[in-house]
């Protein structure tokens, strides 16, 4: 088992920055990706930004640019930096975990929100 905490939400202008945290505890020698989903209000959960153990990312378009995924050594935080916030990167942000077999142990934290208004 894999608990994740996040942190780091908050409301912020556009434009603005925030940095995001997500702490692991439990079986962390199993976890071989983390990363970070988001849920606007209305919408589907979906990827923002993925890391594995060894390092490999995985960033979408929307945020591509803006937004970096980087981790601690020995692992167990996972970090998203989101500069040049939009309105449209409003959501709730869910911090992720997966060990193999693949897809059949992920966890997800509870989620912090993230609002960019002004």
């Amino acid at each position: 088992q894999v608990q994740l905490v996040e942190s780091g939400g908050g409301l912020v202008q556009p434009g603005g920055s925030l940095r995001l945290s997500c702490a692991a505890s439990g079986r962390l020698f199993s976890i071989y990706v983390m990363g970070w989903y988001r849920q606007a209000p209305g919408k589907e959960r979906e990827l923002v930004a993925l890391i594995t153990r060894d390092d490999r990312i995985t960033i979408v378009d929307s945020v591509k640019g803006r937004f970096t995924i980087s981790k601690n050594n020995p692992w167990n935080t996972v970090y998203l930096q989101m500069d040049s916030l939009r309105p449209e990167d409003t959501a709730i942000y869910y911090c992720y975990s997966d060990s193999p077999p693949l897809g059949t142990t992920i966890s997800w934290g509870r989620g912090t929100q993230v609002t960019v208004s002004s």
